[in-house]
C-alpha cells in the first residue's frame, strides 16, 4: 500500500473512531417518551449540607452523582426526568427518601438538576425506566 493511502485510512479510522467517544454523565438528553409516566409536578434539589451524608438506603450522598430522592420509589429504580421548560431529560437512580418540602414529587441532586436546567424549583415529569 503506498503512503497516501495508509494516511487516507488511518484518517478515517481515526475520524470514525471519534464517533464512539461517550458523551459526559452529567450531560441532559432530550427528552424523549421512553418509560411509563409515572408523576409529574415540581422537582427541586438538594445537596448543600447533605454531600457525604448517609442516604436512606444507606449509601453516601454525593451531591455529583446522577441521583435522587423520592418518598415511595423503591432504592435503586431508575427515573427519567424531563424538565417541562427546557424539554432535557436526564435518567437518575432512587437512593433517599424525600422531599420534605410540600408539593413536590422528587429532589434531584445537583448534578442531575442542572444537567436539565433546574437551579431551583422547576417543573418535571417522571417516568420509570
Amino acid at each position: 500500500m503506498d503512503q497516501r493511502k495508509v494516511t487516507l485510512t488511518l484518517a478515517s479510522l481515526f475520524i470514525a473512531g471519534s464517533a464512539f467517544i461517550s458523551a459526559p454523565v452529567a450531560q441532559a438528553e432530550p427528552a424523549g417518551t421512553s418509560g411509563k409516566v409515572i408523576q409529574s409536578g415540581p422537582a427541586s434539589w438538594y445537596g448543600p449540607g447533605f454531600h457525604g451524608r448517609k442516604t436512606a438506603s444507606g449509601e453516601t450522598f454525593n451531591t455529583n452523582e446522577m441521583t435522587a430522592a423520592h418518598r415511595t420509589l423503591p432504592f435503586g429504580t431508575k427515573v427519567k426526568v424531563v424538565n417541562k421548560k427546557t424539554g432535557k431529560s436526564v435518567v437518575v437512580r432512587i437512593n433517599d427518601r424525600g422531599p420534605y418540602a410540600h408539593g413536590r414529587v422528587i429532589d434531584l441532586s445537583k448534578a442531575s438538576a442542572q444537567a436539565i436546567g433546574i437551579s431551583g424549583v422547576g417543573s418535571v415529569t417522571l417516568a420509570q425506566l
